[in-house]
């Protein structure tokens, strides 16, 4: 599976939340190298686990620097990262309710490599937009 290089189309321009976004592509590029080399079904519930961890600790920063600098789009970019929460919670029930194949690989890889890319893309630039505009770094 091919790896997902970071880019400049990523960084959000906070240093705080661009080094995280890179922490999770780093961590999600580790379970597609894991599933290149065939071990996806054991790096699965680890890359859940450092999910549910990890996003919930990033969540807090961007959602940190929206309260802190009056994010007008906060209620919606908020929702979208309870959604995302959830489909994590959703994904970890339905791996530990059945056998981990190759079908339940591709789906949390295509899931969360989707929702992290068009999430940064699409809803963190306009927050990052936001904050440089109040001279944040």
């Amino acid at each position: 599976m091919p790896q997902i290089q970071w880019s400049s189309n990523y960084a959000i321009g906070v240093k705080e939340i661009d080094t995280q976004h890179q922490e999770l592509v780093n961590n999600l590029n580790q379970l597609l190298e894991a599933c290149a080399q065939g071990k996806g079904k054991e790096a699965i519930n680890e890359m859940i686990g450092f999910l549910g961890e990890y996003v919930s600790f990033h969540f807090a920063t961007e959602e940190r620097f929206m309260k802190q600098w009056n994010y007008p789009d906060a209620p919606a970019h908020i929702q979208e990262h309870r959604n995302f929460i959830q489909t994590v919670d959703h994904l970890r029930r339905e791996i530990a309710q059945e056998t981990i194949g190759p079908g339940t690989v591709i789906k949390v890889n295509r899931i969360v490599t989707d929702w992290l890319i068009n999430h940064i893309i699409k809803v963190d630039t306009k927050l990052g937009a936001f904050l440089k505009k109040n001279k944040v770094e």
